[in-house]
C-alpha cells in the first residue's frame, strides 16, 4: 500500500486560535502515523496563488490521511482553525 501526503497551504489570519489548532492537529497527526515533513520553512511560490506557511505530512496510507482528517481529534482542532486561516488541503496518494 503506498504511502500517502496531507499538504496544506496556509494563510493565518489569528495567531492565537491557529496556534490552539496546530496543537491539537500534531497530537491527531501523530496518533494516525503522520509525520511531518514541511511546516513553514522558505519557499519560492512558481505558480498559483502563494500562502505563507505550506504544511506537506506523510502517512501511511491515504486511507490513514483521510481516517485522520474525519477523526474526532481532528475535527476538534478544526474547531480552532476555522476563521483562523484560510487554507487548502489536499490528501494525495504517492507513487509506489
Amino acid at each position: 500500500m503506498p504511502q500517502a501526503y496531507w499538504i496544506a497551504h496556509v494563510t493565518v489570519t489569528d495567531d492565537a486560535a491557529y496556534a490552539r489548532y496546530a496543537a491539537l492537529a500534531t497530537a491527531a497527526i501523530a496518533a494516525h502515523g503522520g509525520v511531518f515533513l514541511v511546516r513553514g520553512g522558505k519557499a519560492i511560490q512558481k505558480e498559483g496563488r502563494a500562502h505563507p506557511r505550506n504544511v506537506v505530512a506523510v502517512f501511511p496510507s491515504l486511507e490513514a490521511a483521510n481516517a485522520c482528517y474525519d477523526s474526532a481529534d481532528y475535527q476538534e482542532a478544526m474547531r480552532h482553525a476555522d476563521g483562523a486561516c484560510e487554507r487548502a488541503l489536499v490528501l494525495v496518494e504517492a507513487v509506489e
